[in-house]
């Protein structure tokens, strides 16, 4: 009764993969996608409607207004009692998701790096004086790898990144366990891997999938129960794109192509991410038979 994830590139087709391997196993998704923690948010994410579910128990959607605060620590928290709670009932946890931070906090005994309010807000000052961009640049001219996996338009990452660098001295991902560690509860982790003229499409499919089944209208919804630009969930790729196009900084066109060019290009930073993983058993995603494959890189694995 070990736990099984499934991780990989967006729109790679983990969501389903997660599901038939509840289904054949007897199992129970936990998601691992940091912005379907958010309620509401739900076109502009992807996040499967419960008659999509196939019959098979979420866990960890919807459980965050869009105000809060993304912390990694508190899923973590969350996560690590609701996986081991799936397993006292004799079910198989499936932990599904690309979220990459959140992803390793769940599966492997990460204690969070300590932190300073004065040197913290020594960092907010330097973002404030010379804007996201050039602190992101900073953050890459000391810590490279770092810089890869933070979205470049994300201010809390970048300042937290760096200050943990001057508490302790070594780049921030020096602070995360070992990847070649044996991963918590003997966690088996399945990757699906795709190539960009196979996955490329796909994206730019959902992108005008998600604009033509109410994106925009979505937002505005989320605008009146208090999305905010420099929140969290204002800086999700699509919503960022959408607040732009209500406040009239980008056209429809412009949205819809940035959302698709920010999602390529977080892509990258999830394939940078988990091909470092040693531990992951590759299934291509493209295949004909994409749950087969995974049962059966499963069972080379007991």
């Amino acid at each position: 009764m070990r736990p099984i994830a499934v991780v990989g590139p967006t729109a790679s087709g983990k969501s389903a993969l997660g599901i038939a391997l509840a289904q054949e196993l007897g199992g129970e998704v936990v998601n691992v996608d940091s912005m379907q923690l958010y309620r509401s948010m739900d076109i502009g994410t992807a996040k499967l409607a419960p008659s999509e579910r196939g019959g098979i128990e979420h866990h960890l959607l919807d459980i965050w207004d869009v105000t809060r605060t993304a912390s990694v620590a508190e899923y973590q928290a969350l996560a690590v009692a609701k996986v081991e709670e799936v397993l006292a009932r004799g079910k198989v946890p499936v932990l599904v998701g690309g979220s990459m931070l959140y992803v390793q906090s769940l599966i492997d005994a990460w204690s969070f790096p300590p932190t300073d309010p004065q040197v913290r807000a020594r960092w907010e000052a330097r973002l404030a004086e010379v804007g996201v961009d050039a602190l992101h640049a900073e953050l890459a001219a000391v810590d490279p790898d770092a810089a890869r996996v933070i979205e470049d338009k994300d201010p809390r990452r970048t300042v937290r990144a760096l200050e943990v660098i001057e508490l302790t001295g070594k780049p921030f991902q020096a602070s995360q366990p070992p990847k070649d560690a044996p991963p918590r509860w003997g966690t088996r982790i399945l990757g699906l891997r795709a190539e960009a003229a196979w996955l490329n499409p796909r994206i730019e499919l959902r992108t005008h999938q998600m604009f033509e089944q109410g994106l925009v209208d979505e937002v505005r919804g989320l605008l009146d129960v208090g999305l905010t630009r420099d929140s969290t969930a204002g800086r999700a790729i699509g919503y960022a794109q959408v607040l732009s196009l209500l406040e009239g900084e980008l056209s429809l066109v412009d949205a819809r192509e940035q959302t698709i060019t920010g999602t390529r290009r977080y892509v990258r930073r999830q394939r940078s991410w988990f091909n470092r993983d040693p531990r992951v058993a590759w299934l291509d995603a493209a295949g004909a038979d994409v749950p087969g494959a995974a049962l059966a890189a499963l069972d080379s694995r007991e």
